[in-house]
């Protein structure tokens, strides 16, 4: 999947999302993805939900559709700009929702949700981005040449070990 999800969270009772930074003792340090980014802790006591773990509810078999797969649809359809306008109505955000995701279960996804997926995907869209699948392609071949490089870098380190035994060291003189 192209897009990574797992560092983003949106936390309850606050606006926007967070990418997580690093866990603290008493709870997470999380950076605003704003234009002037805000770095505060999340405690416990903070509800955090990780843009990984959320899914859409569908009709179909499957009964859900994560959440970067959702997003993927609206890059490929949309792009950077959604066809919602300034003041959008909530028939507005049901089309749009129907037409990324035809199979939504409209009982259970309910329009504050849909606001709040197009206000994640703006948001996404431009701190996070999304990358090409070449990109992620050659992302995979670098990881396989790194794997490589480890046992290269052994045999190296091994001839010169055995260079190293097969030299005689050449005693210290004393100095009388």
């Amino acid at each position: 999947m192209p897009i990574d999800l797992r560092q983003v969270a949106a936390i309850s009772g606050q606006s926007g999302l967070y990418q997580i930074v690093k866990p603290t003792r008493t709870g997470v340090i999380v950076q605003s993805l704003e234009e002037k980014p805000k770095t505060m802790v999340a405690q416990a006591r903070h509800r955090m939900s990780i843009l990984d773990e959320i899914s859409i509810y569908t009709t179909d078999e499957e009964g859900t559709v994560p959440l970067a797969e959702v997003f993927e649809r609206i890059h490929e359809k949309y792009g950077d700009k959604l066809p919602l306008s300034e003041k959008p109505s909530n028939e507005d955000y049901q089309q749009f929702m129907s037409d990324i995701l035809p199979n939504y279960d409209e009982d259970r996804v309910y329009t504050s949700d849909m606001k709040k997926l197009a206000n994640w995907y703006l948001i996404v869209n431009k701190h996070i981005g999304f990358a090409k699948e070449e990109k992620a392609a050659d992302g995979e071949k670098k990881a396989a040449k790194e794997k490589e490089a480890p046992k290269a870098k052994k045999a190296t380190a091994d001839k010169k070990e055995k260079t190293a035994e097969a030299k005689p060291k050449k005693p210290k003189a004393d100095k009388e």
